[in-house]
């Protein structure tokens, strides 16, 4: 299960392990006050993909569309939040002050999403062609 919280907000016992998924650090919160356990820049979305962003709502389907492309791209962060955050319940921690309108919506959507796809994929029985019955030798003919 993964949470979100602002980086403002003060850290819970419930919060389970709190990756901060920000390039920049939070401004005026101090790392002691934080309670970050890990700090994961790499699923942060690029800087020019924020700064065209703006954390502007207006630009919100498309950020979230360009932004899930960046993590498309990504194999090895991704790989390595998922190792880090497997079976643990997690808090994904962000500085931006939109709650509604920030990037750690869209990874968390892409990290649950891609498992359940993952784990469907395990489920799934291989499959194999039906097996075809013995073909009959034709009886010989006496000449």
């Amino acid at each position: 299960m993964i949470q979100l919280k602002r980086a403002y907000d003060e850290p819970a016992k419930d919060d389970g392990l709190r990756i901060l998924v920000d390039r920049l650090w939070p401004r005026g919160v101090s790392k002691v006050e934080a309670h970050i356990d890990e700090w994961l820049k790499d699923v942060a979305p690029t800087p020019a993909l924020r700064t065209w962003f703006g954390h502007d709502p207006e630009r919100w389907a498309e950020f979230r569309r360009r932004y899930t492309a960046e993590l498309k791209q990504r194999t090895e962060a991704i790989a390595e939040l998922r190792d880090l955050i497997s079976g643990k319940r997690v808090t994904f921690v962000y500085g931006a002050k939109d709650r509604g309108h920030t990037h750690a919506i869209v990874l968390k959507d892409f990290v649950e999403r891609t498992a359940r796809k993952r784990a469907a994929k395990k489920k799934k029985p291989a499959t194999k062609p039906p097996r075809k019955a013995p073909r009959k030798a034709a009886p010989r003919r006496s000449r």
